[in-house]
């Protein structure tokens, strides 16, 4: 159990999950359930379907700004500023709108969706959280002089780049990782849960065994996602971008559908090689379950020592309301990480 769900003094519902914390040297740092499940990375993969864009010279080519790449990488909420940007990407390589095969859905952003309610429009291709990425795969195709309109497909020149330097960076051989269709239509990748907390320790701390083109553009993945939280979720009532304002140049994070959230915690002096992190709630929940994990996580990774911020807060518990808005539960972590081979070697840290 990760998480449970009291009403009174009782529990009455309750998630599961498994979470792989691992090292910049490929440790198992602390881990919890079965790690060794495969699933499926949805969005977290974002990071590394940006990677063969600015390796390949098309980020520099097109003139991509680190506002631009953090769109990229995101899955954005949907308002003015996200769709701004990648209007401004596809502009840069001479592309429509119309171009995008990603399909449209109404903004992540509350405030977003009500105004284009209230003026009685529908949501565009620009509104889709992916949008972003679906840009950046389309200037790769540009740049490589690959078809534009079968760029979702798994075979096409850019897919398979994608899968390569995924593959690298999960530390797994291609040919091992699952593809299946995403909810944007493209490509999603299916890992190890280990596979996938390796890839995030290696992004934020990219090991000499790297070619130092893969390693250079994962530190410009890092620093995008650093210098514009903003445009990796929104302004308002993103966990990732929240996050990554409260702990600035420390983490990294980026959410994925069905209870998935990937994080890169950068070299400190506590963990000098950084960490990588792999959350997945077992039901796919992504909301009520997920974030009070992925707070409880790094409380005991030993990152709010002096108390998780307020700006956090929120996240990490919630109150169980009935219809006439009295507390009559609470929603809250209920695990305990193992850290290592023994658990209590890591205690206080």
């Amino acid at each position: 159990m990760v998480v449970e769900v009291t009403r009174g003094g009782e529990v009455e519902s309750a998630h599961r999950g498994a979470i792989a914390v691992l090292s910049g040297e490929g440790e198992v740092e602390a881990s919890l359930g079965r790690i060794s499940s495969r699933v499926f990375y949805r969005s977290a993969a974002k990071p590394f379907q940006a990677i063969p864009l600015i390796e390949s010279g098309a980020a520099d080519r097109y003139r991509l700004t680190p506002v631009e790449l953090a769109v990229i990488i995101g899955s954005h909420s949907g308002e003015a500023i996200h769709r701004e940007a990648v209007r401004s990407i596809l502009a840069k390589a001479d592309l429509s709108v119309e171009q995008l095969q990603c399909g449209p859905h109404m903004p992540f952003d509350e405030a977003t969706t009500k105004a284009l309610r209230a003026a009685g429009e529908r949501p565009d291709l620009l509104h889709n959280n992916c949008s972003g990425k679906h840009a950046g795969m389309l200037v790769l195709a540009c740049h490589v002089g690959a078809p534009t309109e079968t760029y979702l497909d798994p075979t096409h020149p850019i897919q398979r780049m994608i899968l390569a330097h995924l593959a690298q960076f999960a530390g797994v051989r291609e040919e091992e990782v699952g593809i299946a269709v995403d909810g944007c239509s493209a490509p999603v990748f299916a890992v190890p849960l280990e596979a996938m907390a390796r890839s995030y320790a290696r992004l934020v701390a990219p090991p000499d065994d790297l070619p130092e083109s893969s390693r250079e553009a994962a530190r410009r993945v890092v620093a995008a996602m650093i210098e514009a939280p903003e445009m990796v979720g929104g302004t308002r009532q993103r966990l990732d971008t929240d996050l990554m304002r409260a702990l600035p140049g420390q983490i990294v994070s980026k959410v994925g559908a069905e209870g998935v959230q990937l994080l890169g915690l950068l070299p400190c002096a506590r963990y000098p090689r950084g960490l990588g992190i792999a959350i997945k709630v077992e039901d796919g929940d992504t909301r009520r379950a997920r974030d009070p994990v992925v707070l409880e996580t790094l409380r005991q990774l030993g990152l709010f020592e002096s108390g998780i911020p307020d700006s956090l807060a929120g996240y990490a518990r919630s109150q169980v309301t009935n219809h006439r808005r009295l507390p009559v539960g609470e929603v809250r972590p209920a695990f305990a990480l193992t850290f290592g081979a023994d658990p209590s070697s890591r205690e206080g840290r």
